[in-house]
């Protein structure tokens, strides 16, 4: 996306980072002497990591490690994640499966939301726990009633790509307030069709955001 630049450091500056994050307010010559380096050899790179706001200087005290600059770099990281490296596999139940048997996976599997498939695998409709909620209280029966009858259906499904990012997935469920998104990939043998590939979940996005601010991914 256009904006967002994440600086890669060399192994030098990586060095010069976790000697000020351990030992700051530190002055550059102290720097120096901690990485057997004279003062002038370091000062590209104390130029470099201060400028690019991983470093702050402060006349007669020395550098400081800006822990609010590298929270910011690590959650740019987020904005590239892709849907197919968090998705989880869907909960699904075919079109033709009763209200009462979806009511039941729905809290076997403690999920808000299912899927519901053609015989193909393709998406069909949504159900919500709201959805089932409605049926339950129309006081019909539960056994003979098909989800296909309380579903919302394609086209008004909100759907993702794998290839879509996290960003795009929390933006999608926060400005249609919703809690989870189906994962698709359009039938390339029948176009305005999608195979149902995976889920997306606010916790999933949540999640994933917390492991890579503790550095946990790659």
């Amino acid at each position: 996306m256009k904006g967002v630049v994440i600086i890669k450091l060399s192994k030098r500056q990586g060095e010069i980072l976790e000697i000020v994050k351990e030992n700051g307010p530190i002055t550059g010559k102290d720097i120096a002497e901690k990485l057997s380096l004279t003062r002038a050899a370091l000062r590209p790179d104390l130029a470099i990591l201060t400028m690019s706001g991983n470093l702050e200087a402060r006349p007669r005290v020395g550098y400081f490690f800006n822990a609010g600059y590298q929270a910011k770099q690590e959650a740019k990281k987020f904005i590239h994640q892709k849907v197919s490296d968090y998705k989880a596999h869907p909960i699904v139940v075919e079109k033709s499966t009763s209200v009462y048997d979806a009511v039941v996976q729905l809290f076997l599997e403690d999920v808000g939301t299912l899927y519901a498939v053609d015989p193909k695998g393709h998406l069909a409709g949504v159900v919500s726990r709201k959805d089932l909620l409605r049926a339950s209280l129309g006081n019909q029966n539960l056994h003979e009633l098909p989800v296909s009858v309380i579903m919302t259906r394609m086209p008004n499904i909100i759907t993702i790509t794998p290839e879509e990012t996290l960003l795009e997935a929390a933006k999608k469920m926060i400005y249609n307030h919703i809690d989870s998104l189906p994962v698709v990939k359009e039938d390339e043998e029948q176009k305005s069709t999608y195979l149902l590939v995976g889920r997306i979940t606010k916790t999933t996005i949540t999640r994933a955001y917390l492991e890579i601010m503790e550095n946990k991914t790659s």
